[in-house]
């Protein structure tokens, strides 16, 4: 599928939980138009200390790490739209993502959100699997749906209900919505300066090469952000389980 005129192609997440805001992030990065669909449903805000991530020695808050690649995902141009999506379509042109908010028109859907298929009981020829009172789809190794253009992520996938595990397949399956788009891509990576060109290699799309003094900026970025997110604590509690709330 290419794009529906000169533009970049256009990719919308349904769920802004590690898997969904992960892809959003590579496909952005990759130069496609991004757009990921937020409501207050992501598990994390559940989790009263995420200690099994790798990069956090002592562990860390699971709103404060979810927050984070929120600002992340914002940083490489990703939209967060916020509400939750109530129905995808299928068009000629790929789908309509309908939320509580808006309406947009996406050449391709990253399904990222909680085991509940509700919102795509439009779309014909879909495979789902179900355990226990949960539903999910039936994807391939790329988390491919078999319908074109429409792919999930994470725990909708039947992926395991871990944090890191959900990011790791959510970059999974950016990747392969940027293989299938078409748009020209090797690798995202910043290599230093040389690395290609010194071997008389033109950069690769996807890639970057940085001199000293740019890496260093970049660091200094780096900790300055760092720094100012874990100053002090983090201010909100985790929520607790609807049935525990109902009790």
């Amino acid at each position: 599928m290419m794009g529906m005129s000169d533009q970049p192609p256009t990719v919308t997440v349904v769920g802004a939980g590690p898997a969904g805001l992960t892809a959003g992030i590579y496909t952005a990065r990759a130069g496609l138009d991004t757009h990921i669909c937020q409501d207050e449903s992501s598990i994390l805000n559940r989790n009263a200390h995420l200690e099994n991530v790798p990069g956090f020695p002592a562990g860390v808050n699971a709103r404060r790490f979810l927050d984070l690649t929120r600002q992340q995902a914002r940083r490489n141009d990703c939209t967060i739209r916020e509400g939750a999506v109530t129905a995808v379509r299928e068009t000629e042109d790929g789908f309509v993502v309908e939320t509580e908010n808006d309406t947009r028109a996406s050449e391709y859907v990253v399904c990222a959100s909680w085991a509940d298929t509700d919102y795509l009981a439009e779309i014909d020829g879909l495979e789902t699997i179900t355990r226990g009172s949960k539903e999910y789809f039936d994807v391939d190794s790329e988390g491919f749906t078999g319908v074109e253009g429409l792919y999930a992520a994470g725990r909708i996938a039947g992926e395991p209900h871990q944090a890191v595990v959900a990011a790791g397949h959510g970059a999974k399956v950016g990747l392969a919505v940027i293989e299938h788009s078409e748009v020209p891509f090797y690798h995202d990576w910043v290599a230093p300066e040389g690395y290609f060109t010194d071997r008389g290699r033109p950069v690769p799309p996807g890639c970057e090469e940085i001199d000293e003094a740019e890496r260093n900026r970049r660091e200094a970025t780096t900790l300055e952000h760092m720094q100012e997110a874990f100053e002090t604590r983090y201010p909100d509690p985790p929520t607790q389980h609807p049935r525990v709330r109902e009790e």
